[in-house]
């Protein structure tokens, strides 16, 4: 395999980020809620659900009596809090954590099997049943997100300890998987371990680990397929038809995939996977599948908040334009998933839409899964919500009104303080001679170029203003190019170079590209206009028609009953409505609202009568709209996203 890749990222100790908005919450991922998400995988938060995810680890070590208790990859939240624990030690060196971090670390090689196995279920619960449930039983899976804790713990201390334990991990599947005829021709039902073994190979440049990302990759979908021969195949959903070869995207070889079926997050962290694959061996039909399955999901089954999946039973995709409201699932790390899927595509190929979705779902489909004060979480973030629907519906059953402390299935919050805390390598990636600008983020980065080193200040109040400056110093005396994204719900900009209004510049795939030789500082102004904007969807998703959502930048708003009274459903605003912004930094943490002459239904022009003539009964009432992220933190009420049209 031929090192082909086109852009890098930036190591994420390279940047420190500076932008409140970020800055405020990677704080607070370091002060409360990697402390608390400790607290919760060792049973030690009153109310709720409990984890064991540490006590299993100690009794498969021979420290606890204790029977195993959890979901069967429980282990993955604790690989996961390893990993979003590493990273803040960057942003804020804690020796007390870090401790934390070691101790854990040798629990888990006290964990390990001789043969250098590593999983609390199967050792504990059922020993004698390993490597017999890759549909379901998440081995691989949580292989996976031991490995990616163990290369972000590396990275981010130098230590080589957890490293040193899934390579031994890693060397064991490889000697029990793989094309050759001694081995079992096999891959996960839940993919994961392809991502991360490409990340192990890039810090060990051991290529057994990429050749077995590849393997895996190559063989899904071969049919026969081997998952239907398993005992336990679709047990786990009754055996229905919601749990056949395409809820893992097995249905096919993944070249012959055209659309994103299945399990939400099974695919995106498969897609990732195969751009990973397709970065490593410029491998064209992998880069052309993955083109045909973005623009599936782009144009036909993604939320306008970036969410994945519209299917709470068995999580997943289903067809085209399905993409109802208040049943919405949109599991909290499809988001993610989708995060690191756009993040490679931008290595594959820099074209701003993968930028503009990246940027969507982080601001809009993720944070929704957390509190302000990140002690509370959605596993599953509708675009609706009427509390009482929620408690007496079972379709909605997989629907909570408010956010919970923790969940018995807790992959989603530590899943997100991985993301929040490494926010920063998601911002440029860089070629021999161009730096691209992907997201908006306020911080300093150190970058490498090919003839030099670049040190760019990004200074923004992103994404309540439009306003970005970027300070360029190098001392490189070549023409190199500074690329910056032109976000797709932006009409209008104004750019300066050193003061100096700029009209002229080329633009390609949607990035604006300042090429010159700089001088040793210089600044680049850009102001993004950031209109209100009403959105309607394709008429084909049905649960919308007649409908519109406000957008204001990149962040995409909703209302809820605490602003505008109960019964959501009766307001509706007109095209054309003109929309008062205002920054309250009294609520919500600091936050524009937006207000708009709107109208309500009146209920009592109906005479109580169920249905009646049709007349026009709407009085005129101030809407007020707030970012859809940020909605269920003052208390239960409704929320909707969608609002009718006038």
């Amino acid at each position: 395999m031929k090192d082909v890749k086109q852009h890098t990222s930036i190591d994420f100790k390279d940047i420190i980020i500076t932008s409140p908005f970020w800055k405020d919450r990677i704080e607070l991922m370091a002060e409360k809620v990697i402390p608390y998400q400790w607290d919760a995988l060792n049973d030690n938060i009153a109310g709720a659900e409990p984890s064991h995810a540490i006590e299993n680890f100690r009794i498969a070590a021979g420290d606890s009596k204790e029977p195993f208790h959890g979901m069967l990859f429980q282990d993955s939240d604790v690989a996961k809090w390893i990993e979003a624990a590493s990273y803040s030690l960057v942003h804020y060196p804690n020796k007390d954590l870090e401790s934390k971090i070691d101790e854990v670390i040798e629990l888990i090689g006290r964990a390990q099997q001789k043969d250098g196995y590593l999983n609390t279920y199967y050792t504990v619960a059922c020993p004698k049943k390993r490597w017999t449930n890759f549909s379901f039983g998440h081995e691989l899976y949580c292989a996976g997100h031991l490995i990616e804790a163990a290369v972000a713990h590396f990275n981010a201390t130098g230590k080589n300890s957890l490293l040193d334990i899934v390579c031994r991990y890693a060397d064991h599947i490889d000697s029990v998987m793989g094309p050759e005829n001694n081995k079992m021709q096999v891959y996960c039902g839940h993919e994961e371990i392809e991502l991360a073994l490409v990340r192990l190979y890039h810090v060990t440049e051991e290529k057994r680990y990429l050749r077995l990302a590849h393997y895996f990759i190559n063989e899904r979908g071969k049919q026969p397929c081997f998952l239907e021969n398993e005992s336990t195949y679709g047990s786990d959903l009754n055996k229905s038809r919601w749990s056949l070869l395409d809820y893992h995207q097995a249905h096919k070889p993944v070249r012959e995939q055209t659309k994103a079926d299945g399990h939400a997050v099974r695919a995106m962290y498969l897609y990732t996977a195969m751009a990973d694959i397709a970065l490593e061996t410029g491998e064209k039909e992998l880069e052309d599948a993955l083109e045909k399955l973005y623009d599936n999901v782009r144009q036909k089954r993604m939320y306008i908040t970036g969410g994945l999946g519209s299917q709470g039973h068995a999580e997943r995709f289903t067809f085209d334009y399905d993409l109802p409201n208040d049943t919405a699932y949109t599991e909290t790390c499809a988001g993610i998933g989708f995060v690191f899927w756009m993040h490679r595509m931008l290595h594959l190929n820099t074209k701003s839409s993968y930028a503009d979705d990246m940027e969507r779902v982080l601001y809009n489909g993720i944070l929704s899964g957390i509190s302000l004060d990140g002690t509370r979480y959605f596993y599953v973030n509708p675009l609706e919500v009427l509390p009482e629907a929620v408690q007496k519906r079972f379709d909605l059953d997989h629907v909570k009104a408010e956010r919970v402390q923790w969940f018995g299935c807790a992959c989603c919050p530590p899943n997100i303080a991985r993301l929040v805390t490494s926010i920063g390598q998601y911002i440029y990636t860089v070629s021999d001679h161009t730096i691209y600008t992907h997201l908006y983020i306020g911080g300093e980065a150190h970058i490498n170029l090919k003839d030099g080193e670049v040190n760019i200040t990004q200074t923004t109040h992103y994404p309540w203003e439009g306003s970005v400056k970027i300070q360029v110093n190098t001392k490189i005396k070549e023409i190199f190019t500074l690329a910056l994204r032109i976000p797709d719900w932006c009409n209008h900009y104004h750019m300066s170079i050193n003061g100096e209004a700029v009209s002229s510049l080329y633009k390609e795939n949607g990035y604006l590209l300042i090429r010159k030789e700089w001088e040793e500082e210089e600044v680049v102004e850009i102001e993004f206009d950031m209109p209100v904007q009403l959105i309607q969807a394709h008429p084909k998703v049905r649960e919308n028609a007649g409908k519109i959502a406000i957008t204001r930048g990149p962040l995409v708003y909703c209302v809820e009953e605490v602003d505008n009274g109960s019964n959501l459903s009766a307001l509706s605003i007109a095209l054309g409505s003109e929309f008062e912004k205002e920054y309250r930094h009294d609520l919500l943490g600091g936050v524009v609202i937006l207000k708009a002459e709107g109208y309500r239904e009146d209920e009592a022009a109906t005479g109580g009568e169920l249905y009646r003539i049709a007349t026009n009964s709407d009085k005129p009432i101030k809407i007020v709209a707030v970012p859809y992220s940020m909605w269920g933190n003052r208390g239960n009420g409704e929320m909707s996203v969608w609002i009718r049209k006038k």
